[in-house]
C-alpha cells in the first residue's frame, strides 16, 4: 500500500533525520513527517553551530554515547563528503571544585579522556581573550569542537532519501493512534499507517504526545553574534569553543568566528523564558541583550563590541534536564525521543543509531537505560 510503512518518524530535525537515515540504510520502509521545512530555523536545530565535547560535566554516563557519536559523525562526513564537525578544542573555566570544571575533571578522569588542567597564568598566556578571577582554573579538552546543525540535518535528509526513505516537509500531524497491531497517523495532507511510530517532535512533543506523564518545559533561548575589537583573536583556528561557569548552575558559552554568520557567537546556557512553540517571540525583545552582554563585559572585554545579529532557538527541558529515550508508557509500538534541547544536538548521530535499533529490535546496543521514563516514577 502506498501509504503504509514499517516506521513513521514524526519530526525531521536532528534526531528525526538521523533516525530516518539509520532506518533507511537498514532497508526499513520509513516515512519522515516534518511540519516545517527540512531543515528549518523554528525549533532547536539551527544557529550555525552546536558544541560537541567529551568531558561531560552533566553526567559521566553520557561519555560512552559521546564516543559513539564522534565515530558516527566521522562516518557521516566520509559517507557524505561534507564537512560537519570541527575539532577546535574546548576550554571550560571556573572554580576547580565548581560544577563545570569539577564535573568535567571527574568525567575526564573516570573515562581516561585527554585533558589539561590550566591555572590562571597558563590561561592568560594561551588564551588572553579571557579575563577570569585569580583563583579560577580551566580544563582544556582537545577533542571538543562544534557541528553545523543546519548542514547536519540536510545531510541526513539527503542520505536518508537516497537510501529509500520518504520525507515530507510542510506536513503537520493532526492526530495519531496506536494499537497492538500498528499505528495510524493523520496529517494536513492524508492518512498513513505503520508498524511503529517514533516521535522526535522537539518543542512540539507535548502537543502531539499528550499522555507521556512527564511535564516538558519549552523555553525561549537567545543566541547572539557581536563584532570583537580584535576579530583575528577570535577566529577559527585561534580560539577553541569555550564555557564559563556562572556559579548558578548555568554557563556562558561560545564559538570561534566563522564566515557563514559574521561575528563572534555566544549565549547563556540555562532555561530561558517559558514559551509556547507556536507563539514564540522570534524578534529581539527588551532584555535579550542582557542574557549575554555581562559575559563580554566581565570575562571577554576584547569582544565587547556591537551586536550584529540575534536569533532565537527553543529548549525542551525535562524535569531533570536529561533526555528521554524510551517506549511510550501506554503504547508498545511507540517510541519517544525528546528533552534534548540545551545539550542534545551533539548526540544526534548516536541517537539516530540507537533509535533505529529500538525500532527494529526493541533494544539498543547504546547505553541509554539511564534516559528512560522509569526515573520519574
Amino acid at each position: 500500500m502506498a501509504n503504509t510503512f514499517d516506521v513513521i518518524v514524526i519530526g525531521v530535525g536532528a534526531m528525526g533525520s538521523a533516525a530516518c537515515y539509520q532506518l533507511a540504510r537498514r532497508g526499513v520502509r520509513v516515512l519522515g513527517l516534518e511540519q516545517f521545512d527540512i531543515p528549518h530555523a523554528l525549533g532547536s536545530s539551527h544557529g550555525g553551530s552546536r558544541m560537541i565535547r567529551l568531558a561531560y560535566y552533566e553526567h559521566p554516563d553520557y561519555v560512552p554515547l559521546l564516543r559513539r557519536s564522534y565515530q558516527l559523525w566521522d562516518e557521516l562526513e566520509a559517507d557524505s563528503g561534507e564537512k560537519l564537525l570541527y575539532r577546535t578544542g574546548g576550554l571550560y573555566m571556573g572554580p576547580e571544585t565548581g560544577e563545570i570544571v569539577g564535573g568535567a575533571l571527574q568525567s575526564a578522569r573516570q573515562h581516561g579522556l585527554a585533558h589539561q588542567l590550566l591555572n590562571r597564568g597558563e590561561i592568560r598566556k594561551s588564551y588572553p581573550q579571557f579575563t577570569i578571577p585569580e583563583e579560577w582554573v580551566a580544563i582544556y579538552e582537545p577533542e571538543a569542537g562544534f557541528l553545523i546543525p543546519e548542514k547536519v540535518v540536510a545531510t541526513y535528509a539527503n542520505l536518508a532519501i537516497r537510501a529509500g526513505a520518504e520525507l515530507h516537509g510542510r506536513e503537520a500531524v493532526t492526530d495519531w493512534n496506536a494499537s497492538a497491531s500498528g499505528a495510524t497517523v493523520r496529517t494536513t495532507r492524508g492518512e498513513y499507517h505503520a508498524g511503529r511510530l517514533l516521535f522526535c517532535g522537539g518543542p512540539w512533543t507535548s502537543k502531539i504526545v499528550r499522555d507521556l506523564g512527564v511535564e516538558l518545559n519549552v523555553t525561549r533561548q537567545v543566541l547572539a553574534w557581536v563584532w570583537p575589537k580584535k576579530p583575528d583573536d577570535f577566529a577559527l583556528g585561534r580560539l577553541p569553543v569555550w564555557a564559563i561557569d556562572r556559579l548558578d548552575g548555568t554557563i556562558y558559552y561560545g564559538f570561534p568566528m566563522m564566515n557563514d554568520i559574521p561575528g563572534f557567537k555566544l549565549a547563556h546556557h540555562g532555561p530561558g523564558q517559558t514559551t509556547d512553540p507556536d507563539h514564540v517571540a522570534r524578534d529581539p525583545q527588551a532584555g535579550d541583550e542582557q542574557t549575554f552582554r555581562p559575559a563580554l563585559r566581565q570575562f571577554i572585554p576584547q569582544a565587547d563590541g556591537p551586536v550584529l545579529s540575534m536569533k532565537v532557538c527553543l529548549y525542551t527541558n525535562t524535569p531533570d534536564h536529561h533526555f528521554i529515550v524510551d517506549r511510550h508508557p501506554a503504547h508498545e509500538r511507540v517510541t519517544i525521543a525528546c528533552g534534548f534541547s540545551g545539550h542534545g544536538f551533539k548526540f544526534a548521530s548516536a541517537m539516530g543509531e540507537a533509535l533505529a535499533e529500538l525500532m527494529l529490535n526493541g533494544a539498543t546496543s547504546q547505553p541509554t537505560n539511564f534516559l528512560g521514563l522509569e526515573r520519574f516514577k
